[in-house]
């Protein structure tokens, strides 16, 4: 029979397994600022050097037992392991320890729960935490008896534990048909800026390297940012006025982070479908990172995952303001097309260059020359206008309008085509070389 599980503490001990395979490594430095963004309050920090995980435990038996002490010692009410424990090993260290064991993913499912703010973030965090609870339902009940008979307690013949995974298959099946609803939604709203020749620009990165505080310094909004991990779980989009290119949709994503766990990647899909459809990302890299390498790699292990390693990508080094000799720049490819840009959200150095990057990469197919208006297509003229497009006015000796303009190519072919112009035959009749 087990124990009475508790319902839950914030002093917390973490165990961290050093000597294992380099692949599946996690940052113990990474570990205590996830536990810290959880609200954990560490009690101690316990490294364990092991090269051949255990199937009862992870860990030795000595050290289950030195676990234990430090537990009773300091009252603690939770432990929390850097690495992914099965169902088996949970319940075999509860119930030496007497206390709840968390493993990686579960902290993590925990700080999602924690901040989740829209609708569409808690189903999200609801369905990702479901299916790792449904592998994990044994261990919570000492009741596993059928249920009892008599008048009004005869049950359809299963087992407390079986009832509850058919109640579990019900609402993850209800959850993603909801889910399923609002990727609808997503696309729609995705399909109608398409329509409109609206750019989408997404940022994505790994968590905490500063993108929440980019997007609200380049849109002037007010998302949530803050030094900790995963911040931000609910995708925000803004309008975005670009140089020459005008509007554009730039949305901020989730943070990544090493070995995130898939049910979450499944969970979050239609979330991140917001990269995966956008027309650049902005890899955001915090600069001053030791690590910002193997961060890199985390990034792009998981835009592979949900297909939008093929997108064109900007990358952006963060916090230049925390480097010395480093200015904010654009350093570009052998074709001369902007390939990372150094910038400092916090501090606003370098996001003009930013902008600059972004236009350039969005704004390949350019009309750049002058035109010759009509007065008939004074309409028009002042469509240009409101767009910005213009940058000098004369005009020739019948009245029509010269305009030097420097505006996307498709846009241009767009209020041509609303006046009931050929774009191809106008523009060859009526632009001055």
């Amino acid at each position: 029979m087990f124990f009475e599980r508790p319902g839950g503490g914030e002093r917390a001990i973490l165990v961290h397994l050093e000597g294992q395979d380099p692949a599946a490594r996690e940052d113990p430095q990474e570990f205590q600022e996830l536990a810290r963004s959880a609200g954990a309050e560490q009690v101690g920090f316990v490294t364990v050097s092991r090269h051949q995980p255990s199937a009862k435990f992870l860990i030795g038996t000595g050290k289950v037992e030195e676990l234990r002490d430090l537990v009773h010692e300091g009252e603690v009410e939770l432990v929390i392991f850097n690495h992914t424990l099965t169902p088996s090993q949970e319940r075999n260290l509860e119930r030496v320890l007497e206390c709840r064991v968390l493993d990686r993913t579960g902290l993590i499912l925990d700080i999602f729960a924690q901040r989740a703010r829209t609708h569409e973030g808690k189903l999200q965090v609801e369905l990702a935490q479901l299916e790792h609870m449904s592998t994990r339902l044994v261990r919570g009940w000492t009741h596993l008896e059928r249920q009892k008979g008599g008048i009004g307690l005869r049950g359809p013949g299963e087992t407390q534990l079986e009832t509850d995974r058919r109640l579990l298959r019900v609402r993850i099946r209800q959850i993603k048909q909801r889910l399923e609803k609002v990727r609808g939604q997503r696309e729609q709203a995705r399909r109608g800026r398409k329509r409109a020749d609206i750019p989408s620009v997404s940022l994505v990165g790994y968590t905490n390297a500063g993108k929440s505080t980019l997007f609200n310094t380049l849109t002037e909004a007010d998302v949530y940012a803050a030094n900790q991990l995963f911040a931000t779980l609910d995708p925000t989009l803004r309008r975005l006025e670009l140089p020459d290119i005008g509007p554009v949709v730039l949305a901020d994503t989730v943070g990544f982070i090493r070995h995130l766990p898939h049910k979450l990647v499944e969970s979050f899909r239609a979330t991140l479908e917001e990269s995966s459809n956008a027309d650049l990302l902005l890899h955001v890299i915090d600069a001053h990172e030791p690590e910002r390498d193997q961060q890199i790699e985390q990034v792009l292990a998981v835009l592979a995952e949900i297909g939008a390693d093929e997108l064109p990508v900007l990358e952006v080094y963060n916090k230049v303001d925390l480097m010395e000799g480093i200015e904010p720049q654009i350093q570009r490819d052998a074709d001369g097309k902007p390939g990372r840009v150094w910038v400092s959200a916090r501090d606003g150095l370098g996001l003009d260059l930013l902008r600059q990057a972004i236009a350039e990469l969005l704004g390949n197919d350019l009309f750049v020359g002058t035109l010759r208006l009509p007065q008939r297509l004074g309409r028009m003229r002042a469509q240009l206008f409101e767009l910005g497009a213009v940058q000098r006015e004369s005009h020739d000796e019948e009245g029509g309008s010269l305009l030097e303009v420097r505006l996307p190519r498709v846009e241009l072919h767009r209020l041509l085509s609303r006046e009931g112009q050929q774009p191809a035959e106008f523009l060859e009749q009526h632009t001055l070389q």
